[in-house]
């Protein structure tokens, strides 16, 4: 499968708090059409802590994979991304005791040729939607998501509950050893957008606004200015978020065939 991107969109903003601890990678101001490999992490622990293990996840990852990356990558590949990256974290903490504590959500996005291929840890979220609809979102690892799930709380109860932060994975460290939840996606089609995004984008943006963002806004630098536009000044958290628009798919068996008939043409 050759899949090929829009130019993606991104922003990581400070919104209400006083300093950023999301961070995404790449930079919005380097990201390329050729990219594969795309993360979102929101960081916690308070004072600079979060900004630094937020910055560190994404520094780790990305590392891990540009230098050890062969074919696609698997789970036990991203189990091993996340090790590494917990490993960092312990060595940044041996050398900075005040640290301790600092932890990370996770979302990861990556291009290849079997699929698009998603891990996410804690409760920031990667949407996959087509003409508005959501196709797929991964499942918050929550305190709130937990409790719907064994039916301890309603849905309605569920948006305004005083624990609705409250996240049960994070990167932290190998004393707390976390997994990621890790899916190959192969319904790729034209059109798709994938929507990578910290907690705080959805303080004011119910799934219901999102797909009808998504539904009537085609550009993918629109859809930013839209999101943007319903965060600022209302979000009391940080807010980040990437837009990555599918732009073509083609199967390797339709492209053997067309170069083929290519060769063919030139005999």
């Amino acid at each position: 499968m050759n899949i090929t991107i829009g130019k993606p969109c991104a922003i990581s903003d400070i919104g209400g708090r006083l300093n950023n601890e999301d961070s995404i990678y790449p930079q919005p101001e380097t990201v390329a059409s050729n990219q594969k490999l795309f993360i979102v992490c929101d960081g916690v622990g308070g004072a600079e802590k979060g900004e630094i293990a937020s910055s560190l996840a994404c520094d780790s990852i990305q590392t891990y994979f540009s230098t050890f990356l062969e074919g696609e990558p698997t789970r036990e590949f991203i189990h091993k991304a996340i090790q590494y990256t917990e490993a960092r974290f312990d060595d940044y903490i041996r050398r900075n005791p005040e640290a301790k504590g600092m932890a990370t959500t996770l979302t990861l996005l990556y291009i290849g040729t079997s699929g698009v291929t998603l891990a996410h840890v804690g409760d920031s979220r990667v949407y996959q939607f087509r003409k508005g609809e959501i196709l797929y979102q991964t499942e918050d690892h929550s305190l709130v998501n937990s409790l719907l799930k064994i039916g301890k709380i309603s849905p309605e109860e569920a948006i305004n509950h005083p624990q609705k932060n409250v996240i049960i994975r994070a990167i932290q460290g190998r004393e707390h050893a976390t997994e990621a939840d890790v899916i190959l996606l192969r319904d790729i089609q034209a059109g798709d957008s994938f929507f990578m995004c910290t907690d705080g984008v959805l303080e004011n943006l119910t799934n219901e606004t999102l797909s009808f963002i998504f539904s009537t806004t085609k550009a993918p630098d629109c859809i930013k200015d839209k999101l943007v536009e319903t965060c600022n000044g209302r979000t009391r958290d940080n807010y980040s978020f990437y837009i990555v628009p599918i732009h073509q798919v083609q199967d390797n068996v339709g492209l053997r065939q067309i170069i083929l008939s290519f060769l063919y043409s030139l005999a």
